[in-house]
């Protein structure tokens, strides 16, 4: 697997491209402008990149700047810089393996930028937040922020962003074992990487393809692309890519039984490796190189090469490489017949194994704390987003602001007081049919009588659709043509014109009207649209700022009566909140937990003392206690004078 690629500082770098400690020129420009410059974003980012220099150096110099940074960030109150040092600080703490400190500091940037970022922070917070999962082993969660990174990247277009999620993808899936897909994401960086004519992306995404050919037994495809590898070694005069190339090379020959051609590339990146003193690379050779001689039977030479690798694995603390050796020696005795030997080395491997099971074991117990502690904040994230969601739905809502010409609104106003006198007439002696046979213990009754006001609500707002609406749209149709037929001045041409213009207004509101008796979104999409569409209207014209938030509901089918009955619900308790709580802010939440369905509409208004204002004497608690207990529900209201008021409502579906 090839280490996942980290976003840093502001600017894409596809290699951790760092600055050089020895650079006085630039280490003199950054401190002149920490000492000199005005307090704004500048400076901070001056502070980063002195900082940066100490990444490797003097960690602790780093840290310290960093520091600097962030608190003038903050004291110029500019979040997007208080994020970016997220980008700098990984890097060092990762260095470290100080993995999970790193997992938080972009879960913290992540919720600045949800309000603060545009669609470029996001991808490369993304990357990085599954670069630290990827650390943390947690392949399914890395899997899952690349692929959000990816999304933004291609909404952004921005192909170097693409390629680097595309490429950490490819990791990730060939970790999992997903060596086809692997393959598709490593094919698709690739061709990213040519069109950018960017070597060292080449030879990184080159690399991904050819584990995936070469763990599809694909092998001489995957020969090919490491050798591409190498000449690009050569080209960039790299020699960790010259031996990444060899040791490609060497493992798929030994895997075609090619053992000649494999040794002939172990050997060569153990010589490369042992002048450089690339130990790591030193013991993969020998890895590889000790499985071709036992193979060939070249007992004497296998058993040197094998008790190499073993010191390079201890020197290195690389256990999974010594468990590997520790059985490869076994193997190799047993072979040469030299079975005490053979068993001692067994004896090491399964000692090894099994405390490298052990050390699997409290990774994942670490993996699911970590989990746990986080979950809350994944919450508050999680919330973020859906209220940035609503927010940008809000800001391509159109508001009605315009007064109707005065013979059309003192028409369109009678008719509008007829009809909602009609209604609320027609609601009261409903409301007093119901009261009625609540006190007669009728539930029954109770939910035909509600069945029946809805039927009457559809029907009538059907109706006035279907007889009001044409009438309307036959008076625009009508002074539409008295336009074209009449002769005016351009002062009366223009007054009509905002007459017609008025009148439409007039029809929309009058149709929203229809709409809001019977919501079509809740025939046609369900109760979860049809509640996260009403929320969102009263945020138009009203003072009072309505928050939606809905948990698990994508998926749940209820039937139309009682989706109908809850969006009353919920309907009839905002209504309250616009009339009498003088609220500025109200969250509706609705979430599917097991069995039950949970309603909260929560508002910040002047609130009351339930035990003196009993909540039950008015005609819309009525009105909400019968929909819930028709619904065999519960309903619990709690309030206190100034401290708001919450309606928390249980549903058994």
């Amino acid at each position: 697997m090839t280490k996942p690629f980290i976003l840093t500082g502001f600017v894409l770098l596809l290699c951790m491209v760092r600055a050089d400690a020895q650079n006085s020129r630039l280490a003199d420009s950054l401190m002149g402008v920490i000492q000199k410059g005005a307090d704004d974003t500048l400076k901070v980012e001056a502070l980063y990149s002195y900082g940066e220099l100490f990444e490797t150096s003097n960690p602790d110099s780093a840290f310290f700047y960093y520091d600097k940074g962030v608190q003038l960030a903050q004291k110029i109150n500019s979040p997007r810089s208080i994020a970016g040092a997220c980008s700098y600080y990984i890097v060092v703490l990762n260095n470290q393996g100080r993995f999970r400190e790193a997992l938080e500091r972009c879960k913290d940037a992540l919720a600045i930028y949800l309000i603060h970022g545009n669609k470029r922070d996001l991808c490369r917070i993304h990357i990085n937040l599954g670069s630290e999962w990827q650390y943390l082993s947690d392949l399914q969660a890395a899997a899952d922020h690349y692929l959000k990174g990816r999304k933004l990247a291609e909404e952004l277009g921005d192909k170097r962003l693409l390629r680097v999620a595309s490429n950490n993808l490819a990791s990730v899936f060939n970790s999992l074992s997903q060596f086809e897909k692997g393959k598709s994401y490593a094919q698709s960086s690739l061709a990213l990487a040519r069109e950018l004519k960017d070597d060292y992306s080449i030879a990184s995404s080159t690399i991904n393809l050819a584990v995936s050919e070469t763990s599809l037994k694909q092998h001489e495809a995957a020969i090919g692309h490491f050798r591409e590898v190498y000449q690009l070694g050569l080209g960039l005069n790299d020699s960790l890519l010259l031996m990444d190339g060899w040791l490609g090379i060497g493992d798929n020959y030994r895997d075609l039984g090619r053992f000649d051609s494999a040794s002939h590339y172990y050997e060569k990146t153990i010589q490369l490796s042992t002048a450089n003193g690339y130990r790591e690379y030193e013991l993969y050779g020998y890895l590889g190189f000790s499985t071709v001689l036992t193979k060939t039977r070249q007992y004497v030479r296998a058993e040197q090469a094998t008790q190499k690798g073993i010191a390079l694995a201890k020197e290195l603390g690389s256990q999974l490489e010594l468990k590997d050796l520790y059985l490869k020696a076994a193997e190799l005795y047993e072979a040469d017949g030299k079975y005490k030997e053979a068993l001692s080395y067994r004896k090491d491997f399964e000692i090894l194994n099994d405390s490298l099971l052990s050390e699997k074991n409290r990774t994942n117990v670490n993996l699911m704390e970590i989990r746990f502690e986080t979950d809350k904040k994944e919450s508050t994230i999680r919330a973020l987003e859906s209220e940035k969601k609503i927010q940008e739905l809000n800001l391509r809502q159109k508001t009605i602001t315009n007064t109707i010409l005065w013979i059309s609104a003192a028409a369109l106003l009678t008719l509008i007081a007829a009809l909602y006198l009609f209604y609320r007439q027609r609601q009261k002696l409903q409301q007093h049919r119901i009261a009625e046979l609540e006190k007669e213990k009728q539930l029954a009754a109770a939910a035909a009588v509600l069945q029946g006001q809805e039927e009457e609500r559809s029907r009538l707002a059907r109706d006035l659709h279907d007889s009001m609406g044409g009438m309307l749209s036959g008076i625009k149709n009508s002074f539409t043509n008295m336009k074209d037929t009449m002769i005016m001045t351009p002062e009366n041409l223009q007054r009509f014109e905002k007459g017609l213009s008025l009148l439409d207004i007039s029809i929309n509101e009058f149709r929203r009207v229809a709409h809001n008796m019977m919501p079509e979104a809740l025939q046609k999409f369900g109760l979860n649209a049809a509640l996260r569409d009403f929320c969102a209207g009263l945020n138009s014209g009203n003072n009072l700022r309505v928050i939606y938030q809905s948990y698990d509901m994508d998926e749940v089918d209820l039937p139309i009566p009682v989706s109908t009955t809850i969006y009353r619900v919920v309907q009839e308790l905002l209504n309250n909140t616009l009339k009498h709580a003088e609220a500025t802010e109200a969250v509706v939440q609705v979430s599917k937990e097991g069995s039950k369905l949970l309603i909260t509409v929560e508002d910040n208004g002047k609130g009351f003392t339930p035990s003196e204002a009993e909540p039950s004497a008015g005609i819309g608690w009525n009105n909400i206690r019968n929909r819930v207990n028709f619904l065999k529900g519960k309903i619990d209201v709690q309030s206190a004078p100034g401290q708001g008021t919450a309606v928390n409502i249980e549903i058994n579906l």
